[in-house]
């Protein structure tokens, strides 16, 4: 779906927090700033989705930087943390994303999905064969699958502009 002449274009986000969060911190021990992702995407058009989606482990601080999310404007999607009794863990949202992006695709004229999951290399490449949207891929360039930055319109690097913090001294 394309735009009226005019109009801005309409714009889906889908954030993978858990995905940014690890990514951010193992490369540069830093956070997302989700205030700059904010200010970039009000460039690109008018936002008409914004999800972010969370494991909910149910503790004080993470509940906090929910609320930090929604009030910048994300709609927080959470699911519950399982831990297992062989130890392992499980949380993510890899098939919710690919859904709700899915849905959204045939409704804006773009996409943007922050995750360097190369499993989302699939879903980006679906969404711009069939529905024709653009889709921007923010990612930390040396965690992020290649395969995903290929089947991206555009990738954008998460780098100093878009974390919190100083740089780490070399």
């Amino acid at each position: 779906m394309t735009s009226s002449s005019g109009d801005a274009p309409r714009v889906a986000v889908f954030v993978d927090v858990q995905n940014v969060y690890y990514t951010t911190r193992q490369a540069y021990g830093r956070h997302f700033d989700y205030h700059a992702f904010w200010a970039r995407l009000e460039t690109l058009g008018e936002v008409v989705i914004a999800n972010a989606y969370a494991v909910d482990r149910g503790d004080a601080r993470q509940r906090q930087f929910q609320s930090i999310l929604r009030g910048i404007g994300f709609r927080v999607k959470l699911k519950p943390f399982i831990q297992r009794r062989d130890g392992s863990a499980k949380g993510d949202w890899d098939v919710g994303i690919a859904l709700d992006a899915m849905e959204a695709a045939a409704e804006v004229d773009r996409v943007v999905l922050v995750s360097g999951d190369g499993d989302f290399d699939l879903l980006v490449s679906r969404m711009r064969e069939r529905h024709g949207a653009q889709v921007e891929v923010y990612g930390v360039p040396a965690l992020t699958a290649d395969t995903l930055i290929q089947a991206a319109t555009t990738f954008v690097a998460i780098d100093d502009g878009l974390l919190l913090g100083a740089p780490r001294s070399s």
